[in-house]
This record gives structure tokens, C-alpha cells and sequence, in this order.
């Protein structure tokens, strides 16, 4: 596991893992208290303690099994804060208190205006930011921060011993990103990042039928993220328009994290970009009819090659009126898998085969496929903060979780190397390939649930 110290004496790398696990403990106080002041035999009795958890962790990873998943109670629920009281923070105020192991205890915003009204509203405490980050009831901080700030609020909430779940992107650069994990790793705390999308019942009932061979071998895919952009209904478009972010870094989590679920890592990418239109105007809020810079290409067309083998063509735009394509299409040797929109959890996941067979698979009343609100007229699923309440139980038991910083890192990986790409007409190769992530059950998906 990626974080600990690589230690030639046996007691002593025992040791150093005994000490990740403790710092996430409920008693970690109190224990650490006792080992300033233990000897030498009792440092080797915790480490066997460390090493006898740490075969059980092994043990289920090996035989494919999760642990046993531990049910919070009010005395080990982790306290949640919120940092940034913007658009996209109502989704987690309203989720939040849905899942198991979180307690929503505070929120902060540069705007304290902001911050009061949602600490009203969701009968929670407003804070100041500075206030948030010392608050000894809160564990967990939520970043929605703006998306280029990102990188740099997660760093001083980790100097404040707090762990940290972004909202995506990660971080502006590949070298942003890399900075954060040294930071968490150095300090021994959890980071995780949106998009948690993928653990949605569509894209889990996608990736059974892949593994299946429901299509048989996979050859490629094809995916299309396309609009005309946010500033007609977004009150601050142009934080999207800045260098880095664009639509690339904006709908680019969604894929690429349903890319790495369905299919493995991206390990090589090519890309051309343009940037049609060289200012935006504002349509709506306190700044409509401002006009502003845009400094990012808006239309990237990229080319993927997967790690296992599918090439995967990827076109991201706020150039685009209307189009016709599917969000998702997963090609293979029997047939062809259609998938909704991986912004969502749900929606229909259709099989069509060589002889025309067309059939919209079961997702086995998977939680996190049934709709929960509606948008624009429609009912959509959505359970934002299912990688949150993953997370939580990490902190918790000291496992992997599927919203890890290296996958969020690998996402901004591809993210700068499909921009540089574009940039430079060069093949760019991905430098770091992490795992996929675990697939989640409807049972475990009903866990995570109160």
C-alpha cells in the first residue's frame, strides 16, 4: 500500500503499519499515549497486533472478499464538514446525512452569508474556514472549493490533521496532485475524490456484464461529452474556462473513471483541441451579460489506449448545439453495450447483439440505480457521497476504498496528457497505472445506506 515507510527491520516496518491503523482509531489517542512510553517488548507486541490485522486485510483482498463491513454507531460516525457553500454543495448537503459512518456537523465559505443560509437550512453549524479546519468535532472535510483552488485547499486541510474528499478535479496538473498525495502520506491521512458516479447501479451492472463476456472480448469504445457549455445557467461559468479546467477537466472525471472501472487504466493518449469561440457571456445570476476570457479549449477530440487492450475514442465540447450519440458505447466480439450518462448513478444499460437482439439488462434493483430526484423533468439517480461513506469506512478499518487519491491522480494524469497531446500533436504515455477499483454489489451498496 502506497504511503508507508519502506523499512529494512521487520519490527520496525510492523510497526510503522501498526501506527497508519492506529492513527484512524476511535482509541488512537489514548494508545499512542502508551507507546511514547512503552520498551522495546511492548513494541513488538503491537506490531504483531498490526500484523495480525494486516493478514486479515490480505487475506480477504486475496480470496476476492470484502471484510465484513463495520455498522457505525453514533460513537464512531466520523463528523463531516463542508468547505464551499456554492451550486454543487446542495447535492452533498442533502446526501450526506443518507449514509451510514457520516455526521454533517459544519459547513464554511468565503461568502459567511453563504454559509449561514445552508447551516440554517440543513440545522448545522456555519464556521468560519479557519473555525472548520481547527473544529475537534469534524474529521472529514468535503473540498468544493473552486475547481482550480482544489489542490491547494486539500494541502492545508491535511496541515490541520483533517482528511479530505474532493470534488473533482483533483488538482489542476499532474504535479498538483502529486504534491497532495506526498502531503497525505507524509502526514498519514486519507484523501478521496469525486467522481463517484461509477459505483452507480448502471455502470456496475455494465462492468458484470463485461466481465461476463455478456459481449464478449471488448475492442473499444466510444465516448461523447458534449453541450454548449454552462454559462447560460451557472452564475460563475468562467472558474470552468480558466487553463486546465475546460471541459476536458470538467466531464473528463466521469469518463475516465468509468473507463478505469469498466475496463482498466489508460496507458497512452493522443488528442487535437480548438477553442471556437474566445470569449463567453454570463446568462444568468448577479453577473448576467458579463463577458469574459476563455482560456482552455473547448472542443478536444482524444484518442485512449487501455492498458488491457481497447482503443477508445473520447470527444469532449461546449461547442455543440445538439448531437445523436450515446454518452457510452462499449464495442465487443458479440455485441455492443449502450450506457447512460456516467454523470448519473442509473439509467438503462442496453445489450444489442450481432443478430440484432436488443435487451435492457437487470441491474438487480442495485441501490444506487433507482432514481432519487429529477432534473430538468426527468427522473435521475444519484447518490453523491457513496464514495464519501466508502471512504469513511477506510478511515474507519484502514482498507482500500474505490475514490482513492491514486485513481483520482491517475484521472488527472490522462487529463493533462490528452491537453498535452493537443498541444504538442505527440503520443503521451501515462506514467502511473493504479488498479481498478473494487466492483460494489447491490448488498454492499444497501451498506453503505442508513
Amino acid at each position: 500500500m502506497k504511503g508507508f515507510p519502506d523499512q529494512a527491520n521487520p519490527v520496525s516496518m510492523q510497526f510503522e503499519y501498526w501506527l497508519f491503523w492506529l492513527s484512524n482509531s476511535e482509541h488512537s489517542h489514548d494508545l499512542l499515549d502508551c507507546v511514547s512510553d512503552a520498551d522495546d517488548g511492548n513494541l513488538v507486541v503491537f506490531a504483531r497486533l498490526a500484523a495480525a490485522r494486516l493478514f486479515g486485510v490480505y487475506w480477504c483482498r486475496q480470496n476476492n472478499q470484502e471484510e465484513a463491513p463495520e455498522t457505525p454507531t453514533m460513537s464512531n460516525e466520523l463528523g463531516i464538514g463542508i468547505l464551499g457553500c456554492g451550486k454543487t454543495s446542495r447535492i452533498y448537503f442533502n446526501l450526506i446525512p443518507k449514509f451510514n459512518g457520516l455526521q454533517l456537523r459544519a459547513c464554511a465559505d468565503l461568502n459567511r452569508e453563504v454559509a449561514l443560509v445552508r447551516a440554517d437550512e440543513f440545522d448545522i453549524r456555519a464556521e468560519t474556514v479557519h473555525d472548520l479546519f481547527q473544529a475537534e468535532d469534524i474529521s472529514v472535510i468535503v473540498n468544493l472549493s473552486a475547481p482550480d483552488a482544489h489542490a491547494m485547499m486539500s494541502r492545508e486541510i491535511l496541515n490541520n490533521g483533517k482528511h479530505v474528499y474532493s470534488e473533482k478535479p483533483f488538482a489542476r496538473t499532474s504535479a498538483e496532485g502529486a504534491a497532495v498525495r506526498q502531503h497525505a502520506e507524509k502526514l498519514g491521512l486519507f484523501v478521496g475524490c469525486a467522481p463517484d458516479a461509477f459505483m452507480g447501479g448502471a455502470p456496475q451492472t455494465a462492468r458484470k456484464a463485461i466481465s461476463e463476456g455478456l459481449i464478449g472480448e471488448v475492442s473499444g469504445a466510444t465516448l461523447h461529452a458534449m453541450n454548449h457549455g454552462m454559462e447560460a445557467w451557472h452564475p460563475n461559468p468562467d472558474l470552468f474556462y480558466k487553463s486546465g479546467i475546460g471541459p476536458m477537466a470538467d466531464f473528463g472525471p466521469y469518463f475516465i473513471c468509468s473507463v478505469l472501472n469498466l475496463l482498466g487504466p489508460v496507458e497512452q493518449v493522443s488528442a487535437m483541441s480548438s477553442t471556437p469561440g474566445k470569449t463567453r457571456t454570463i446568462g444568468q445570476g448577479p453577473r448576467k451579460g458579463e463577458v469574459f476570457d476563455v482560456e482552455t479549449p473547448t472542443t478536444i477530440h482524444a484518442a485512449l489506449s487501455v492498458m488491457d487492450g481497447p482503443l477508445v475514442a473520447f470527444s469532449a465540447s461546449w461547442d455543440v448545439q445538439a448531437h445523436a450519440h450515446s454518452a457510452m458505447e462499449i464495442y465487443g466480439s458479440e455485441g455492443t453495450l449502450f450506457l447512460p450518462d456516467p454523470v448519473f448513478f442509473g439509467g438503462d444499460v442496453i445489450r444489442v447483439l450481432k443478430d440484432g437482439t436488443r435487451e435492457v439488462l437487470n441491474q438487480e434493483n442495485h441501490p444506487f440505480g433507482l432514481p432519487n430526484f429529477k432534473i430538468h423533468g426527468r427522473e435521475r439517480a444519484n447518490y453523491r457521497s457513496a464514495g464519501l461513506a466508502d471512504m469513511a469506512n477506510a478511515v474507519r478499518l484502514g482498507h482500500d476504498f474505490r475514490c482513492s487519491m491514486e485513481r483520482a491522480l491517475h484521472t488527472v494524469d490522462v487529463i493533462e496528457a490528452i491537453l498535452t497531446a493537443a498541444a504538442t500533436g505527440q503520443h503521451v504515455k501515462i506514467s502511473e497505472m493504479p488498479t481498478r477499483p473494487a466492483p460494489l454489489s447491490p448488498d454492499q451498496a444497501k451498506a453503505l445506506l442508513r
